[in-house]
């Protein structure tokens, strides 16, 4: 479906599941190259940014949660743009629809939209991916805390899988963000020139955000490294207190079995036909016993 909203001299076309028409028109009335429109039929491409005389085609990726608001996946965005024409192509983040949904609405009341040309569109389209990113970060940062507070519950299962499914979140987030910090920096480093005069502070602004959401990624992921390993050393800490209290017991019935093993044997043993060897072996076994327990205890083993 292709919807089209004219900004003054400028045209944003915003086609969310393109056909072969349209890929004609890429062809042949934009002239685009063809591994650019190649790039647009398929899914999963690597970020980039390819530069030409009369056009762009910029390839992103950004954080959005799933339908169970558990997992993060990524989302393409895909954007031609000339001096006069911006087009996004592909099923996008859901705020590039808002934002074009905003500028139609204005379009068909006559007002008009706060952008007049293909660079600052697209800037205004980067500011608001931008600002819903780190919303998504934050919410994994709100994660992080609320594992930190859980990790001396004691609830051991469910710490583990929120803290795996938060580690596999940071790990998607890196896997999309590390690979555009490059596409990023030649917008700041005057390798995109783009079509407007006075740009640059612009696109050193959503660098900036950038910065600031591969910052928080990594510095989540030491957190979430840092958290796990806490986890493992308690469990270990808790396995081996349980091995101790266990070893401990063995320990002081080794010795109590050993001796009602011996005076279970079919041999002759000294008081064998008396009823009061019963009460005597009782009460070694008490004392053997509760010797050891204090021997333990002593030596804070118990």
């Amino acid at each position: 479906m292709k919807e089209v909203i004219k900004i003054g001299r400028l045209r944003w076309l915003h086609i969310n599941e393109p056909d072969d028409d349209d890929f004609d028109e890429f062809e042949n009335k934009y002239h685009f190259h063809q591994l650019d429109i190649e790039d647009c039929r398929q899914t999963n491409q690597r970020p980039k940014i390819d530069i030409y005389d009369d056009y762009y085609f910029l390839i992103l990726h950004f954080p959005v949660f799933d339908r169970q608001n558990l997992f993060v996946k990524p989302r393409e965005l895909k954007v031609f743009w000339g001096e006069d024409f911006l087009i996004t192509v592909g099923k996008t983040h859901w705020a590039v629809d808002r934002v074009f949904e905003e500028a139609k609405e204005q379009e068909e009341e006559g007002a008009d939209f706060e952008v007049g040309t293909s660079d600052a569109l697209l800037y205004t389209i980067l500011e608001k991916l931008m600002t819903e990113s780190v919303f998504v970060l934050r919410k994994i940062g709100l994660e992080l805390e609320l594992i930190n507070r859980e990790l001396f519950s004691g609830k051991a299962r469910r710490i583990i899988e929120r803290l795996s499914v938060t580690r596999k979140n940071i790990i998607a987030i890196n896997t999309m963000y590390k690979p555009q910090l490059r596409v990023f920096n030649k917008f700041e480093s005057g390798t995109v020139e783009g079509f407007a005069d006075n740009m640059e502070d612009y696109w050193g602004n959503i660098l900036d955000y950038y910065n600031k959401m591969w910052d928080m990624t990594e510095d989540y992921g030491e957190l979430i490294e840092g958290l796990s390993t806490t986890f493992d050393s308690m469990q270990t800490n808790k396995t081996n207190e349980i091995m101790k209290i266990l070893t401990l017991i063995s320990s002081i019935i080794l010795p109590l079995t050993f001796l009602t093993g011996l005076y279970g044997m079919n041999v002759l043993l000294p008081l064998q036909d008396d009823n009061i060897a019963f009460y005597m072996i009782i009460v070694a076994m008490f004392i053997i016993g509760g010797g050891m327990a204090a021997y333990f205890r002593r030596q804070k083993w118990l």
